[in-house]
């Protein structure tokens, strides 16, 4: 069982970095064949595509981690049955939005061909979504993986073809993106009828009951870290969208470090609460924040380069949004630590609570200085919400009495610190003689630091 664990893990982590790397590949193609317009709607599209998803799909594969165990003898059926009420639930929104069209197209950005388009992902995706995470929890990685991959590479390469052979190049994105999905997903719908046989209404019951109290957690938190795009494209217009959209691929990097440090991190922070060695997380909490914090200085300091060969000359402009969506994935990074804790203790119902505030927060932010600064203000407010939230999770994990595992002060002096250092780097980008001076000591230091530490850090990615 240990090793068939070890081996999915890998395989899961193996097949995320490869679907990102996928989207990173494709994105320097795609902004040299799209006109930044083009390149900016379909960014908004994506937006309001996945804001729509957490609606119509009513979250249902967030059941999943207690009914792979409550039904492990009928997980088809209750698999099915999930399905079909993703269905049913998408179809009803189909129908409204219809209704409806003219008036929402006007909100949305969007005329009927682009939201029918939308609504075949919408009906096929949970289906996708409900067998990954089923095949996750079953340590099935095969199937898992191959969906992933197909969908990616299939989205990058169907739309890199529609995109060259359409006159319309945003449309041909938008059909390329959507194909596998509805194919993938339809073969999965007739795997599960043929498999589920029926639908079972308790399951509906058990399910929603689950699942629909984590929604406005989840829509809050995609809208705080992609609200700005929707109203840029408002305040601004669609170039904005793709200059701005291309800056926070670039943040894509340091977020895959979020993410696969912090599945490294959980795990031990579980162990160690669990036998109460407060005084390790602590020892190991300051040094953990400060090696992330360098990270994204250094991510920073290259992000000239990187936009040049993502974008190319026509998007230098946006180098500046990079530093302040650097320094929130920082921030995303550090209450992360504190939200594992609030997991840890099964007190998560500030979460919800905490994340709509910090959307509120942000789109008051946004549309205060969007309007006053530019587009590149909503990466400082977006910066600005996630500082709130660590303050707001801070507070939640004092009041469940577990303030003394981090060490907070230093934890916020390292995170500002880091942050206030990052934000400087505005004046590097004017100059590059002296940042590539910069990048010479940095690197230097790196080694010098890799070398002397190299092995506590073997010890640590072994763990």
């Amino acid at each position: 069982m240990k090793d068939k664990v070890l081996k999915s893990g890998i395989w899961f982590t193996v097949s995320n970095f490869l679907m990102k790397a996928t989207g990173f590949i494709t994105t320097p193609i795609f902004t040299r064949l799209m006109t930044k317009t083009e390149y900016g709607d379909f960014s908004t599209f994506q937006t309001w595509m996945m804001i729509m998803l957490y609606i119509t799909s009513l979250n249902l594969e967030g059941s999943l981690i207690r009914a792979c165990h409550d039904f492990k003898d009928d997980i088809d059926r209750y698999l099915f049955s999930m399905i079909s009420l993703s269905m049913v639930s998408t179809v009803i929104w189909w129908c409204v939005v219809n209704i409806f069209c003219d008036q929402l197209g006007d909100v949305l950005g969007f005329d009927r061909l682009y939201l029918n388009c939308m609504f075949m992902y919408l009906f096929f995706c949970p289906a996708i979504n409900l067998f990954q995470n089923a095949e996750r929890f079953k340590y099935n990685y095969k199937w898992t993986v191959a969906t992933s991959l197909s969908i990616s590479v299939g989205a990058s390469l169907l739309s890199v073809f529609f995109v060259i052979t359409m006159q319309n190049r945003f449309i041909g994105r938008v059909i390329g993106y959507i194909i596998p999905t509805v194919i993938i997903g339809l073969m999965i719908v007739l795997y599960y009828i043929k498999k589920g046989k029926k639908i079972d209404f308790k399951y509906w019951k058990y399910a929603l009951k689950i699942s629909i109290p984590y929604i406005p957690h989840l829509l809050s938190m995609y809208l705080l870290s992609n609200m700005d795009r929707i109203m840029i494209k408002d305040l601004c217009g669609s170039e904005y969208v793709a200059l701005y959209s291309l800056a926070y691929t670039c943040g894509m990097l340091i977020t895959i470090f979020v993410t696969s440090i912090n599945n490294a991190y959980s795990p031990w922070l579980a162990d160690m609460l669990n036998a109460s060695k407060y005084k390790s997380i602590k020892k190991v909490s300051v040094p953990y924040v400060t090696v992330f914090s360098f990270l994204a200085i250094g991510a920073v300091l290259v992000t000239p380069e990187i936009l040049f060969v993502l974008g190319g000359e026509s998007y230098m402009e946006a180098k500046y949004v990079m530093p302040p969506v650097a320094a929130g994935c920082l921030i995303q990074f550090v209450y992360c630590m504190y939200v594992n804790i609030e997991q840890y203790e099964k007190k998560t119902v500030g979460m919800a609570f905490a994340s709509m505030m910090a959307a509120g927060l942000n789109f008051v932010l946004n549309y205060i200085c969007i309007l006053k600064f530019g587009y590149v203000a909503a990466a400082y407010t977006t910066y600005a919400s996630y500082l709130f939230l660590l303050f707001m999770h801070m507070y939640f994990v004092k009041k469940i009495g577990m303030t003394h595992v981090y060490d907070n002060k230093k934890i916020l002096t390292v995170s500002i610190g880091a942050s206030i250092l990052i934000f400087s780097t505005n004046v590097l980008l004017k100059t590059t003689l002296i940042r590539y001076l910069i990048i010479v000591i940095y690197i230097g230091i790196a080694i010098a630091l890799l070398l002397k530490h190299k092995n506590l850090i073997l010890k640590f990615i072994r763990k």
